[in-house]
């Protein structure tokens, strides 16, 4: 027993000893020279430590975009370490019904594969900072640590490394979470938490057997999303990056969002929405794309409100007009102020955002604008092979009122549909506005009277346009006789130059 004792005393007192050698090496030994001297220790520690070690860091080069492989590894030991880890961490699994448990930090698992024993370790560098700093600290960098015997190099090299890939990428897709992310304003890009984008669980309901469409026009629409999904090698053939840009253009209340939402479910993509007046600039812009995975949506609603990019190519007249403003200095003064503090994104900049080189950063991309006002919208920016599907979301058909009726009230026929039909082929309704009379006010609520509520607002709509077409006919008339055309007159000019095109015509017939 006493030796026994005195062997712990003295196990105890070198590890003490150790550690207070470790203390005063840290504490007093040139930090210049750390390097060169932990150089020497590996090297001679390699002559008698048969493992071999191979670190995958979370972020790579200039940490423009995290590492797909330390993603993968973290998906795969994520399957065993609830087994065998002491220490896990906890993460919202999908359709968040469970959650998805992960090795903490410096914590250690081990794997088998074809009898080898392999050991895993995540790990952390916490970035070195003092009180007194003004800048900020730089950010914490993770990695693992594979650790195995030198005589499995090449099995590992070779096969388990390519199979924990694998399999860390099913995992991923299985346990994945879709998530709905919006840009930071670029102050909170830097520092300990880096955070180019935020994001919340997207949980949106709607489908394209939900949406209020023509049964054709949605049939056309998923085809199309079908043929993009599975043309990776055809889109590597023709040269081109995998990625297609949607134009949803129509009035408000069409669908134009629903729609988007519809296609991540269907998809099962991610959705980006990107908010262009918080990018201070084009370099920014990049910088958004690259942080944006694979299988994910960018979103840009309302691009002709998001800013001035309809001005940026004017006619002359309009730049001599401005300059003439800009000679005054309080104007000048106050636009100066105001592109300080504005966007600096430029249609340039956006174009290159959508098809230049750097769209090919990743795959497997829809890019989506949206838009009341097509007509406002430079026509380069939603050319074919930028916005390459225009998909126009128009007023509520009655085709897309069965499907919302089926929606809301679970009806697949009544006797009052003939006279909603009547009243739709002669008015204009917006599917919101459908759906908003559709939908019961009360719990007792029943399907005629939302029916009777559809009626009066369709036939208070079309009041309100033979009001509207009364009152232009009017301001136009007014308008002719300011400039001394009656409408006689008018008819009659009309007449004459009818007859002369003919007699035109007739003449160019005969020779």
């Amino acid at each position: 027993m006493m030796m026994g004792g005195e062997i712990w005393t003295g196990l105890g007192s070198t590890i003490a000893g150790l550690m207070f050698f470790w203390a005063m090496f840290q504490q007093y030994f040139p930090y210049q020279f750390r390097g060169y001297l932990e150089k020497y220790i590996h090297r001679l520690m390699g002559f008698v430590y048969p493992y071999i070690q191979i670190t995958i860091n979370e972020y790579t080069g200039e940490r423009l975009k995290r590492s797909e492989a330390y993603a993968a590894i973290e998906a795969y030991l994520s399957a065993n370490s609830s087994k065998r880890a002491k220490r896990l961490k906890a993460d919202i699994g999908k359709n968040s019904q469970s959650l998805v448990l992960s090795m903490d930090d410096h914590e250690e698992v081990t794997d088998e594969f074809q009898g080898i024993k392999l050991w895993w370790a995540s790990s952390k560098t916490v970035p070195r900072t003092q009180s007194f700093s003004f800048y900020p600290a730089s950010e914490e960098k993770r990695y693992y640590k594979l650790s195995f015997h030198m005589r499995h190099r090449e099995i590992v090299t070779e096969l388990y490394l390519n199979h924990v890939l694998k399999e860390g990428k099913a995992i991923g897709v299985r346990n994945r979470q879709r998530r709905l992310y919006t840009n930071n304003p670029s102050q909170n890009w830097h520092g300990y938490k880096k955070t180019v984008w935020s994001h919340v669980v997207f949980e949106h309901p709607a489908s394209f057997q939900t949406l209020a469409m023509e049964t054709k026009k949605k049939e056309e629409i998923v085809d199309d999303l079908i043929t993009f999904s599975k043309s990776k090698d055809y889109y590597a053939k023709i040269g081109k990056p995998w990625k297609r840009g949607y134009l949803l253009h129509g009035p408000p209340g069409t669908g134009k969002s629903t729609m988007i939402a519809a296609m991540a479910n269907f998809l099962n993509y991610d959705v980006y929405d990107l908010e262009l007046t918080a990018v201070k600039d084009n370099t920014e812009l990049r910088k958004l794309l690259i942080e944006t995975s694979s299988k994910s949506i960018i979103v840009i609603e309302d691009i002709d409100c998001s800013l001035d990019l309809t001005g940026q190519r004017k006619k002359k007249k309009e730049k001599d007009e401005e300059e003439e403003k800009e000679k005054d200095p309080i104007r000048k003064q106050e636009k100066e102020e105001g592109s300080s503090k504005s966007s600096q994104v430029t249609l340039s900049g956006l174009l290159n955002f959508i098809d230049g080189l750097w769209s090919a950063c990743g795959g497997e991309r829809l890019i989506i604008f949206t838009t009341n006002y097509v007509e406002k919208l430079d026509p380069a920016l939603i050319r074919r092979g930028r916005m390459d599907k225009h998909i126009e979301l128009s007023y509520c058909s009655f085709e897309g009122f069965m499907v919302l009726a089926k929606n809301y009230l679970d009806l697949s026929s009544h006797h009052l549909f003939a006279t909603i039909s009547q009243l739709m082929e002669e008015t204009k309704i917006t599917p919101a506005d459908v759906a908003e009379n559709l939908m019961p006010k009360t719990i007792t609520g029943d399907a005629e009277t939302c029916l009777e509520n559809l009626i009066r607002a369709l036939e208070e709509a079309k009041e309100e346009a033979r009001l509207k077409a009364k009152e232009e006919a009017k301001v136009e008339l007014s308008a002719k006789e300011k400039e001394g055309i009656s409408p006689k007159e008018d008819v009659k000019d009309d007449e004459s130059t009818r007859s002369k095109d003919v007699e035109k015509s007739g003449e160019e017939c005969n020779s």
